[in-house]
């Protein structure tokens, strides 16, 4: 990312994150009297907590150490309380501002002390509390989501292909051995004939991910056609050559604007994620010089991890295309604003002979708790026919 880019990125962020937890600060701050002796505590415990996140991934950076871990676990679950408790005391708000102008129109008839401050902040801190916890609950349970298709007209000896997708694992931190090992326990049951993880797998840095030793989990991903992978935004925001060199080395086979023949009975093309123009300033290849020099008479799957390329995907007459990078907003009410941006947001169409399907995602990002959907690895039996 050129550093002019950065530098404004870096400077919106950091004013709308403080911006939010000061709003959150002055309205929380109302539940404690200026006197009482939990206010110090309370100051002293909100700056620790409102910079945890920024702080671990600045040390992070440095060392990959207890104290990081300790700080970007604090920090994300801080994430998804600020949102909520923003949402939350912004509504509570808003009610008290009806109230008044109805105690402005109406004096004697709309008391004000029927909508008490203290009392709808502490039913704010309660529900965010309780969202967040099982949000968390429903974030370390994903779902095995199963999708039959049929793709027609296709030169292929395959009756069927056997998938196994997986995207937005967002491995680090957050998500370790422990969750990654189910997600491979999971796969591997499914007996896949192929392994398709499309994007985002790892998080942020990929120190985390090089400390705890996941690439042994990794290596233990076993499909007849092997394991097949297309970058995505956080490999880019990481670095993108040492995620990638690291997941070549332990069995992953990344395709990066290029396609192979697999079997002589199917094409598989992997599209370098979009954000590799704005990280390294080199633009992906054209689909259509991806897919040139293979036969159309095979079936073709593709994989891209932002759903922006759905009109390429359709121009180009792509049998599958698979994405992901969406979340469908991970945090309610954030899904309506994904569903207005992306075409698909979450789950399967058909465009003509095009098939889609944009998943949810198997990890998160930022706080480590889901409340707009539940997370997915999702089984695709593609059938074939004449």
């Amino acid at each position: 990312m050129k550093a002019s880019s950065f530098a404004v990125f870096l400077t919106v962020f950091l004013t709308l994150y403080g911006l939010v937890n000061f709003y959150i600060y002055y309205r929380a701050g109302q539940l404690i009297p200026a006197g009482s002796a939990a206010r110090p505590w309370f100051i002293g415990g909100f700056i620790f907590v409102a910079l945890s996140y920024i702080g671990g991934r600045l040390l992070e950076k440095f060392t990959v150490c207890t104290a990081s871990d300790a700080f970007i676990w604090i920090g994300s679950i801080w994430l998804g309380l600020m949102a909520y408790l923003a949402i939350g005391f912004l509504v509570a708000d808003l009610l008290h501002g009806a109230a008044y102008l109805a105690h402005l129109a109406l004096p004697g008839r709309v008391s004000l002390s029927a909508i008490s401050r203290q009392l709808s902040g502490g039913l704010v801190v309660a529900i965010a509390a309780v969202t967040v916890a099982a949000g968390y609950v429903n974030a370390a349970n994903p779902l095995m989501n199963r999708l039959e298709l049929e793709i027609k007209g296709k030169r292929t000896h395959l009756k069927s292909l056997n998938i196994a997708l997986a995207t937005d694992i967002h491995l680090g931190v957050i998500i370790g051995n422990g969750r990654f090992a189910k997600l491979v326990d999971r796969i591997n049951e499914l007996n896949p004939d192929i392994i398709l993880l499309a994007g985002d797998i790892v998080d942020e840095d990929i120190a985390p991910v090089i400390e705890e030793n996941v690439g042994e989990k990794i290596c233990m991903l076993k499909a007849k056609y092997g394991v097949y992978a297309v970058t995505g935004n956080h490999e880019y925001i990481g670095g993108v050559d040492e995620a990638v060199s690291y997941l070549v080395e332990h069995g992953i086979t990344m395709l990066r604007d290029e396609a192979a023949v697999i079997d002589n009975a199917f094409v598989l093309a992997g599209r370098e994620d979009l954000s590799g123009r704005q990280f390294s300033g080199t633009r992906r290849k054209p689909l259509a010089n991806i897919l040139a020099g293979h036969t159309r008479d095979l079936p073709v799957i593709l994989m891209d991890h932002q759903p922006f390329g759905i009109p390429d995907a359709i121009a180009e007459e792509v049998d599958l295309l698979l994405c992901g990078h969406t979340h469908h907003g991970q945090l309610w009410p954030f899904n309506y604003i994904t569903s207005m941006i992306y075409e698909v947001s979450r789950g399967y169409r058909k465009f003509g002979s095009s098939h889609v399907y944009v998943s949810c995602g198997f990890g998160t990002w930022g706080p480590p708790v889901r409340t707009g959907n539940r997370p997915e690895i999702v089984n695709i039996l593609v059938k074939f026919s004449e």
